[in-house]
């Protein structure tokens, strides 16, 4: 399965937000959702062959765990995707130090117009 197929579900998504505290069985993670613990499997099932997910038998359990490697595919596209800013950081610098500049001389041009008001 792919994996934006996958994430398309809210119940994979909230099950891979469960799998990111830690590995987990499948009861537990069944407990925290109001379906069957048979659909969650099918849930995990997807997640697996999605590559999201990793599963260990442990004797009659099994054990889920997050596999952050199987996101490599989104974070590519969404790196793709990000847009960089359209004003480069320099300029932000430049921009700041034409405002200090420029407060600074109209406090300088300010303050003989506030003394001279106090004199009159």
């Amino acid at each position: 399965m792919d994996p934006f197929a996958a994430l398309a579900d809210p119940v994979r998504r909230q099950l891979l937000r469960a799998l990111r505290g830690g590995p987990a069985r499948v009861v537990d993670l069944a407990a925290a959702h109001p379906i069957s613990r048979p659909a969650i499997s099918k849930h995990l099932r997807l997640l697996t062959e999605a590559g999201l997910a990793s599963v260990e038998d442990h004797g009659r359990e099994r054990h889920y765990a997050l596999d952050s490697s199987g996101l490599a595919p989104v974070a590519e596209l969404l790196d793709e995707l990000r847009l960089e800013p359209p004003i480069a950081d320099a300029a932000f610098d430049a921009l700041d130090l034409e405002v200090r500049r420029t407060v600074r001389e109209r406090s300088a041009t300010r303050r003989p117009d506030i003394q001279q008001e106090d004199t009159a």
